[in-house]
């Protein structure tokens, strides 16, 4: 390998989430500033919000839950 081409690695990277959460990584950079984290993501902390206009959500889930009684 090439010397003197790769970036500095920082074992301890603060992270700091938009949400005050803050947890250390190991990257490229010695602070990111991130907008979401998996303690504020919807998916994660299951306040998944579906926008539904035609309807196909519903569908699906129907379907789902017949398969499911099958």
């Amino acid at each position: 390998m090439k010397k003197d081409i790769h970036p500095t690695y920082y074992p301890k990277a603060k992270v700091s989430c938009a949400c005050t959460n803050t947890f250390t990584i190991g990257g490229t950079k010695e602070s990111y500033d991130i907008d979401i984290c998996s303690s504020c993501h919807p998916f994660y902390t299951n306040k998944e919000k579906i926008l539904d206009t035609l309807g196909q959500v519903q569908k699906f889930r129907k379907r789902l839950s017949q398969k499911k009684a099958k």
